[in-house]
């Protein structure tokens, strides 16, 4: 499968039509032009982001680092690393859901939490047909996802929205918990974020609880950065109509990783 170029614009890209590069004001701005999306797809998406994040906050699920991480043996294959590897009989949109309405029999680290919203929330917007085209042989690991998913990054607080994931740097943080990092978290709006392992709270009380996991006598706080995340709404509306792309033989899944925000991989041995 080609890789994508990772779009990084000051600009939302879908806020073009027909459009493949645009200047303006001496900044580059990458924007593909797909005809004119309806804008109301974003909205609706934006939204069932938000509401699969607050169904993961209470769907049992638990946090754990990638030596700990579990899943549910009927729909994936735990591999070395702590990752989730897609059954090969089981669909794609299936194993997704599971994680969903099975979720004590899960457990993960909080990027690989993100992509899972991401994808339950592409699911509920183009329909399970078309994820199963589009999305296959998944592998969920740290930042991994499949490249229909188009991440969008943007470096502008002032344009984070509801359904964005940010994320929460700890730079001074016990090195012996390299899982306190920092945390990837949903934007949910009215200053209140999901992040996995923290549950649902205000950007204050997400600071805090990384403060507290930071080096003995530490008076460098954790913090809001200015870097947030989101797929590619636009063209995952035309997902739901075109054809699936073939794909190439000896394609593995756990070769997908596009781009990320935040912490840096671990794996504790």
């Amino acid at each position: 499968m080609t890789v994508p170029k990772l779009l990084r614009t000051n600009r939302r890209p879908d806020t073009y039509n027909n459009l493949s590069i645009v200047t303006r004001k001496g900044k580059w701005i990458v924007a593909y032009g797909y005809g004119s999306p309806d804008s109301g797809f974003e909205r609706s998406m934006r939204e069932r982001i938000i509401e699969t994040a607050k169904a993961m906050s209470v769907g049992g699920t638990d946090f754990s680092t990638f030596k700990d991480s579990r899943c549910n043996p009927k729909y994936w294959i735990r591999t070395a690393n702590g990752g989730f590897q897609q059954r090969s009989d089981v669909t794609p949109s299936a194993a997704i859901n599971d994680i969903f309405v099975n979720g004590r029999l899960y457990a993960f680290e909080c990027a690989m939490a993100m992509v899972m919203i991401f994808y339950k929330a592409t699911i509920d917007m183009i329909g399970e047909d078309a994820f199963n085209r589009h999305f296959t042989d998944l592998f969920l690991w740290d930042w991994n996802y499949d490249s229909n998913l188009r991440m969008i990054t943007t470096f502008d607080p002032s344009e984070m929205e509801p359904g964005d994931v940010v994320y929460f740097k700890n730079p001074d943080h016990d090195p012996d918990k390299p899982e306190w990092q920092g945390e990837n978290a949903v934007m949910l709006g009215n200053d209140s974020y999901y992040g996995h392992g923290l549950g649902i709270k205000s950007a204050n009380a997400m600071i805090a609880s990384l403060n507290r996991e930071r080096v003995p006598g530490s008076r460098t706080s954790a913090y809001l950065t200015d870097e947030a995340l989101h797929p590619d709404f636009a063209y995952i509306q035309t997902l739901a109509s075109r054809s699936a792309v073939p794909l190439k033989r000896n394609d593995d899944g756990r070769n997908k990783i596009f781009s990320r925000i935040g912490v840096k991989s671990y794996v504790i041995k």
